[in-house]
């Protein structure tokens, strides 16, 4: 419960910011669902550049660790080119 109208309006920031974190997030993971579960090694590649985007803009926007998006990206990377 806030006190002060600042208060109150840091909240509902919290909540706009943790939304659009949300979509980010799992826009991201979806990409990435997408490369490691792609039928052919051709959809894998042709997927492969639109999850290494989500996944540096996730990193960007602090939504992840920079490391963590290195680690996301060096997986992808290795299940694109091992499905070949």
């Amino acid at each position: 419960m806030a006190h002060s109208k600042q208060a109150e309006k840091r909240n509902r920031q919290n909540l706009m910011a943790r939304e659009a974190n949300k979509a980010l997030h799992s826009a991201m993971k979806s990409a990435m669902r997408k490369v490691l579960r792609a039928p052919s090694p051709e959809n894998a590649q042709k997927s492969l550049p639109d999850a290494m985007q989500r996944v540096d803009k996730a990193a960007k926007r602090h939504v992840i660790h920079k490391n963590a998006a290195a680690r996301y990206k060096s997986q992808l990377s290795r299940a694109a080119s091992a499905s070949k």
